[in-house]
């Protein structure tokens, strides 16, 4: 039997029955693909059921000659298939990342007096995050952090699709209204991804000269802004992009000042367990944004430290994570 199961394989006599000085045994063998390797294929935690007879012939209380039938072939079969499925799923995932990774800006916007960081890590199973930079009119720029639910090539097509849209979008209205954007990409995006999908989106727009910020939110994990030491959630109401026609979004505005950043981010970070399945938290998330917002070092690496020693080691990634933070410089200079 297989060595490559935990427990020991199980062999079943289901019938037997003799004729003359022959004996015809009926068995079943399971074993569960959980241990090991078998000709290069890991363990998958299927369960492989196999039939077998067998014939002895006896003679004198001793058996003499023995035969079965072929029970390898179907172990086969059933592995072959598995490498096939491994081997589909692994092309589908090398798709997806490189569909991802070609929706992702390949420049940040060099803004004086400010500093853009963003930073993304696919989980193995690519998700559906995606950020984008928007030159607009008037030195205006747009800033937009989203991420489509599912995984694979078919979230990594509605990325595709709904980053084009915002760009046209936001390109073509302008630089004044973010909840406009938004609710004209809901429109267009409803009739193109498949009904069980959908895209959460937080989208911005920064006057660099000012600190003016305009921003409206679909449904997506609230922003923190760092300011005099405290973190504060920056909230507008907005229902996910293709859910339902005919939503509006509502739009705020805020100011940041010299020294304020503003930390936008994925679900892949908060919704990331420890062992003991703890996650990781909104709280969390804001104490330590309140703690590092106004450290010269990057807040992105400061969280980045503390989610994998929250995590441990051995931690396997969940979901890709995004975290892009803008801030303001503190000086002139």
């Amino acid at each position: 039997m297989l060595a490559i199961a935990q427990e020991p394989n199980h062999c079943e006599m289901c019938c037997q029955a003799t004729d003359g000085d022959m004996v015809i045994t009926r068995l079943t063998i399971r074993a569960i693909h959980d241990r090991g390797s078998v000709f290069g294929v890991g363990p998958t935690g299927r369960e492989w059921v196999f039939t077998n007879i067998v014939i002895d012939r006896v003679c004198e209380g001793k058996i003499v000659e023995e035969w079965s039938a072929d029970t390898i072939t179907p172990f086969l079969e059933a592995l072959t298939q598995e490498i096939r499925e491994r081997e589909r799923v692994e092309q589908e995932l090398r798709v997806a990342r490189i569909i991802q990774e070609a929706s992702l800006p390949k420049e940040v916007p060099q803004l004086e007096g400010w500093e853009i960081s963003p930073l993304y890590r696919p989980a193995r199973e690519v998700g559906g995050d995606f950020y984008d930079f928007f030159e607009l009119e008037d030195g205006r720029v747009g800033v937009v952090v989203g991420d489509a639910t599912g995984k694979g090539v078919p979230a990594a097509l509605v990325v595709t699709a709904t980053y084009s849209m915002l760009r046209a979008v936001a390109q073509a209205l302008g630089s004044f209204s973010p909840g406009e954007v938004l609710a004209q990409v809901n429109e267009t995006l409803l009739a193109r991804i498949p009904l069980n999908m959908f895209v959460t989106c937080f989208y911005a727009i920064l006057e660099p000269t000012s600190g003016h910020l305009v921003y409206a939110n679909a449904g997506h994990d609230l922003p923190y802004l760092h300011r005099n030491g405290e973190a504060e959630e920056l909230r507008a109401r907005g229902m996910p992009l293709g859910l339902m026609p005919g939503m509006s979004y509502e739009q705020k505005e805020i100011v940041l000042e010299r020294g304020d950043s503003a930390l936008f981010y994925s679900d892949g970070l908060v919704e990331a367990h420890a062992p003991n399945s703890e996650m990781f938290g909104f709280p969390r998330l804001r104490e330590l944004v309140t703690e590092h917002g106004g450290e010269e070092r990057s807040l992105e690496e400061a969280l980045l430290e503390e989610l994998y020693s929250f995590v441990g080691e051995g931690w396997e990634q969940e979901d890709d994570i995004t975290l892009l933070t803008l801030r303001r410089s503190a000086s002139l200079s």
